[in-house]
């Protein structure tokens, strides 16, 4: 069955399994004790940490392990953040940063700190003068990932940290994303990383904070890690972890090609195949092995679930997968089309065959989630003796009164979830003169994206969002 979903966790190395059992018999003592046993493990613990810190660009020293890449994120903001007190209590991210640091700036606001949130463009990208316009007097730390773990857009670090080295303030990357395939450039404060993103075992993180930089641990006091990662180390766990990412290493420009040709194909196809696709991300700019595309009219979950049937196993960012029933803050930030949303992540040694048969399964499963939600593969307005849905019924009376003006037509989709109101709403268009309005009534927060990004695919004019008695009402002119 191909797993496709190596974003989210890498197969466990063929490196990571033989060092891991290896350890397991020879690193089970304290490496802290000076006896025989003690002493083997201390020796397996610093070769370890010497390989990593290689693989990183950093001193041996400046890193330490931690129990994952979300405790290496948090200990690193909030030791940061503490270190720099003085100087301010002002926290910048991007909006698209993985949840782990979110969280920790949201925790850093609930203590009474401020964050700056600096945007993006529709690629998923930061800018370097983004960044430097949110730096001021006050700030204490910066946030930037390396590249995105939704879309695979690699983000500009180095120019990142340059302006703020220029400003004198610490740069946290985080490098969960990238790490495996190369070192991270550009001359950052602090770093943070996960071993099952680069095929190691889970539950090991590293976090690097380079010398010079304020830090100030927030936990109760250990004499471990450098009392930055309390606890005893999972020394098999650690050893696996470093002798993956040099193997990873070592085959990363080799596969990188390899899986590069098999994401271009993944890019270029599924449009071809696929009646209204976006595809998402940065189109130069990515990781190598990520590539995420959005299908209009499409359920994201009953997408997932089908794909699975056919034996693939996939991620998607859309709002009909999670349980908030809101799309991902990355498509959310991004301004891109969420609905049917799918990342297609794939891991070291993938088959060009596989790739192959999900490009060759993908059209009929997509048509048959869409057949099942009543949409056709472009969702025109319902011709002369065809079947009209409930929606359109709806709108066709709204159009006679209930506060429609001339030459609109309310459309009435409250209560009703991702992807239907944007079905409705392709129903329906027909029905309203060129000029003329559909002011589309919605609850679900997927129509914020949604609507605007399927007017842009099929060449409407989106007007705008307005309050409404329930919901939000928004607002598409027929052009076409």
């Amino acid at each position: 069955m191909p797993y496709f979903d190596a974003a989210s966790a890498a197969p466990l190395h063929p490196v990571a399994r033989q060092a891991l059992l290896a350890a397991l018999d020879e690193g089970w003592a304290d490496p802290a004790r000076l006896y025989k046993e003690g002493r083997r493990a201390r020796l397996l613990l610093d070769a370890a940490r010497q390989a990593a810190a290689e693989a990183v660009g950093c001193r041996a020293d400046e890193l330490v392990f931690t129990s994952s890449g979300t405790r290496a994120v948090h200990t690193g903001v909030a030791g940061a953040l503490a270190g720099r007190r003085r100087v301010g209590r002002h926290l910048i991210v991007s909006a698209v940063e993985h949840s782990s640091v979110l969280h920790s700036a949201e925790v850093h606001e609930a203590g009474g700190g401020t964050v700056g949130r600096v945007a993006v463009d529709r690629h998923g990208a930061v800018s370097a003068a983004s960044y430097a316009a949110a730096l001021g007097p006050d700030t204490a730390l910066a946030c930037l990932q390396s590249a995105n773990h939704e879309v695979g857009t690699e983000q500009p670090v180095a120019e990142v940290a340059e302006v703020c080295r220029a400003a004198g303030v610490p740069l946290l990357v985080d490098a969960a994303q990238s790490l495996g395939w190369g070192p991270v450039g550009g001359d950052w404060s602090l770093l943070t990383a996960s071993a099952h993103k680069w095929g190691g075992p889970s539950g090991t993180g590293l976090l690097v904070v380079r010398k010079g930089v304020r830090f100030a641990p927030r936990e109760p006091a250990d004499e471990r890690e450098s009392g930055r990662a309390a606890g005893f180390e999972n020394l098999p766990a650690i050893v696996a972890a470093a002798a993956s990412l040099r193997a990873v290493r070592a085959e990363a420009a080799a596969e990188a090609v390899r899986l590069r040709e098999l994401t271009e194909r993944i890019r270029a196809r599924v449009p071809q195949l696929v009646p209204d696709v976006e595809v998402v991300g940065d189109p130069v700019h990515r990781l190598p092995g990520i590539v995420t595309f959005s299908c209009l009219y499409v359920d994201g979950e009953s997408l997932l679930h089908e794909l699975d049937r056919e034996g693939f196993s996939v991620s998607s960012g859309s709002s009909c997968t999670s349980s908030t029933l809101t799309p991902s803050h990355v498509l959310r930030a991004m301004g891109v089309l969420s609905e049917g949303n799918v990342r297609v992540s794939l891991p070291a040694g993938t088959a060009a065959e596989d790739v192959e048969r999900f490009l060759s399964v993908l059209p009929g499963v997509v048509a048959g989630v869409r057949e099942k939600l009543g949409a056709a593969a472009q969702a025109p307005g319902p011709g002369p003796g065809q079947r009209e849905t409930p929606g359109a019924r709806a709108a066709e009376g709204a159009r006679a009164g209930e506060g429609a003006r001339a030459g609109e037509l309310v459309l009435d989709t409250l209560g009703r979830r991702c992807p239907i109101p944007v079905i409705e709403l392709a129903k329906v268009i027909g029905d309203v003169p060129v000029g003329g309005t559909v002011r589309v009534l919605s609850d679900d927060g997927a129509a914020r994206l949604d609507i605007p990004a399927w007017c842009e695919m099929r060449g409407q004019e989106y007007v705008g969002e307005e309050p409404a008695d329930e919901g939000s009402a928004y607002v598409v002119r027929r052009v076409s």
